[in-house]
């Protein structure tokens, strides 16, 4: 069905392939900049990827001004200010973002707060807050699950509140996203696994939800199909260079589809059991995709039938709901095989959260935005509800 009405926008470079990691003096030259501030974490330093970033600028007269290694697991309002003033006081012009969503989100960040002139992001939260337009950035995944590096949003901790901000802006897609799989190989299988299905989450919604459009859908399927096809090869074998650049892609594709079509009710459940219990994002879009489409399962059965053939399912000519089942049972057994491999949570009590948490994940739940777009309304019973099934 094609809606009345529908926009798409990806304004992103998209560089892909090996050794693609040599370009980013090229790209820093014809975007004007000298000197650029690396944004990332101690997790990447000492996997050896900076070393990679180091290598690409020898022999070339764009630098490598100042490395940023502070970026937690889950970024905040206070590092992304700290980052804005290290960013003007080394006399940087562009952004190298190298990690994963946090790292990027952070550099997204702070790059809002240097170009608007700010000292706290803080002001700018919400949608098309952004004013001025923000100095260029590259954004380098060593992940395969955000897709941050295509995408319109950023998602930072606000330490005061205890909550996941989210920034939505055009202004906020980076201008280069270089697809290296060298960047990805030492990732570990949990890891993997789960920016993996945070990636499948992002396909799914982007699929199923109210914004959805025939330009996303071609996206969000064909990352599914790149998803089942090598997902699971990744997270056995993390040196499988075409799982990872397969997998690399997918993430891409599937942030592409759902930074124009938006989430939906599984990444404010996720969103809340993150800002409440620091359970990582990928981990519990893994864990409540399955239930939250079986919450969506009435409104839009042949939505949800429609992604059965890119997730492997060789059964055809169902009804739309029957068609839909199964979609769900492939999402499952996914998610079964994954923890057989590495040991991914299935469960929310096997992630840390405890049943005494159940009612404040909901209230944040039903506070955060991410759900506006869901084909069925969130409310708090809802939202304690599904997160039951999934303890």
């Amino acid at each position: 069905m094609i809606p009345n009405y529908y926009q798409f926008y990806c304004p992103v470079k998209i560089l892909s392939g090996q050794k693609a990691m040599s370009n980013i003096p090229f790209e820093m030259e014809l975007l004007g900049c000298k000197k650029a501030m690396v944004v990332t974490d101690k997790g990447v330093v000492d996997a050896g990827l900076i070393d990679i970033v180091k290598t690409a600028f020898a022999d070339s007269d764009r630098e490598i001004g100042y490395i940023f290694d502070e970026v937690p697991q889950d970024s905040s309002n206070r590092i992304v200010n700290k980052l804005a003033k290290l960013f003007v006081k080394e006399k940087c012009d562009c952004f190298i973002a190298v990690g994963g969503g946090s790292s990027m989100d952070t550099a997204k960040g702070a790059n809002v707060v240097v170009s608007e002139g700010s000292d706290d992001l803080l002001k700018f939260q919400g949608v098309e807050n952004i004013i001025k337009d923000l100095k260029p950035m590259i954004a380098i995944p060593t992940t395969a699950g955000t897709g941050s590096e295509v995408t319109k949003a950023a998602v930072v901790y606000n330490e005061e509140e205890n909550v996941k901000m989210a920034f939505l802006s055009d202004k906020l897609y980076p201008d280069v996203a270089v697809i290296d799989p060298r960047m990805t190989l030492s990732l570990p299988p949990k890891m993997t696994a789960a920016t993996g299905m945070d990636a499948l989450t992002h396909a799914i919604e982007a699929y199923t939800c109210l914004q959805k459009n025939p330009i996303d859908d071609v996206f969000a399927k064909v990352a599914i199909d790149l998803i089942r096809r090598y997902l699971v090869r990744a997270t056995s074998n993390g040196k499988d260079k075409e799982a990872r650049i397969g997998m690399a892609n997918a993430a891409l594709l599937a942030g592409i589809a759902f930074s124009n079509s938006n989430v939906g009710m599984v990444h404010s459940l996720a969103h809340a059991s993150g800002s409440v219990c620091h359970v990582p994002h990928g981990v519990a879009n893994a864990i409540l995709l399955p239930w939250v489409l079986e919450y969506n399962l009435d409104k839009i059965p042949e939505y949800i039938a429609g992604i059965s053939g890119a997730l492997g399912s060789s059964v055809e000519y169902l009804e739309p709901r029957d068609q839909a089942q199964v979609t769900i049972s492939l999402v499952r057994n996914l998610l079964t095989r994954l923890n057989q491999v590495s040991g991914l949570p299935t469960r929310l009590s096997d992630a840390g959260v405890t049943e005494d948490d159940l009612p404040a994940i909901a209230q944040a739940a039903i506070n955060d935005g991410a759900h506006t777009y869901n084909p069925k309304d969130l409310t708090y019973e809802v939202a304690l509800e599904t997160l039951k099934k999934a303890f």
